[in-house]
């Protein structure tokens, strides 16, 4: 079987049927460079313009500008329209390998986070690597999340009910900004919910890599462009901070209640599963989900029962977060 016009592959056997056809619409990355970055940053933001309307629901959404270690941070934030009293809050880090995406392509997610499970979502435009690297981007978020502790009434939320949520490298600063908050002792996080985060630089030096993950959307090549990107210097170093590759602290003890997903075809599947692991020896209450069939990014490139799936663990996961 060719996933886009390349040769087979060990695990294509393996994946959910029902996904192929999205997985042959999706481009393939492509042989990095600073050009290529650029012509894949232009083209997310093509791909963002040919979007359709957002979903026509009762949401405010503004956009703010947060005091930040570089000026100001750029937020879009979102709260229901007919919301009364303090709410919970959601800080969400978009994705993007650390090298590429804003908040704008997850707008529509967003808006319906916020109407649906009745909470603010504050969605944070965090600056990008290799312009910025480690750990720029995570100050930036971290600036953000003071903010909204110390703001907590002005912007009618909840302060006892704010979490951190994010998907690949926005899981990997959001599970790094709990290791922050955790250590700063300013700010004390509800919960972490990660959608298979990319928090571990040696995956991409490992000795015996797993034979069946990594070989589409993400795949090892753009793991090992992101991670030199975002350290300045090749990954697999001793002595990288875990506020850059979260899998790298060595104590786990007092993380807020944490909520993992992947796929067992991600190329994050086996650093996930092994924090996840270490989360729970660390007595920190963890949520699991592995979905078969199910490669990088599975849920938000195209629609799936799968995907469908995903969406609903991971909507229940936060309303019982935010609403206890």
């Amino acid at each position: 079987m060719n996933i886009n016009g390349e040769s087979p592959v060990p695990s294509s056997h393996l994946i959910d049927p029902e996904l192929l056809p999205v997985l042959n619409a999706y481009p393939p990355m492509p042989e990095w460079s600073a050009e290529a970055l650029a012509m894949v940053r232009a083209g997310r933001a093509e791909q963002l313009a040919a979007l359709p309307p957002p979903p026509p629901l009762p949401v405010i959404v503004e956009t703010l500008n947060i005091p930040g270690p570089a000026g100001h941070v750029r937020v879009l934030a979102y709260r229901p329209a007919e919301a009364t009293g303090s709410l919970p809050a959601v800080l969400h880090i978009h994705g993007g390998g650390y090298i590429f995406g804003f908040p704008e392509m997850m707008d529509a997610p967003n808006r319906i986070l916020a109407h649906e499970l009745g909470c603010a979502v504050y969605s944070v435009d965090y600056r990008l690597a290799p312009e910025t690297p480690a750990p720029g981007a995570l100050e930036d978020c971290y600036a953000v999340l003071r903010w909204l502790s110390r703001n907590a009434g002005a912007q009618n939320i909840n302060p006892a009910r704010i979490g951190v949520k994010g998907e690949s490298a926005g899981g990997g600063l959001a599970a790094a900004l709990a290791l922050l908050a955790r250590d700063r002792g300013e700010v004390q996080l509800a919960f972490q919910h990660l959608m298979y985060p990319m928090i571990d630089d040696r995956t991409c030096t490992a000795s015996q890599p797993h034979p069946l993950t990594g070989q589409y959307i993400w795949r090892h090549q753009d793991n090992l462009f992101g991670w030199t990107c975002l350290l300045g210097h090749a990954p697999g170093k001793p002595d990288v901070s875990p506020y850059a590759a979260a899998a790298r602290a060595e104590n786990l003890e007092g993380l807020p209640p944490s909520y993992i997903g992947a796929g067992a075809l991600d190329l994050f599947l086996e650093e996930n599963l092994d924090y996840a692991r270490r989360l729970t020896r660390a007595g920190v209450p963890v949520e699991l989900h592995v979905y078969p069939g199910a490669f990088h990014a599975f849920d938000v490139i195209g629609p799936s029962r799968l995907a469908a799936t995903a969406l609903r663990d991971s909507t229940e996961a936060l309303r019982r977060a935010l609403h206890g």
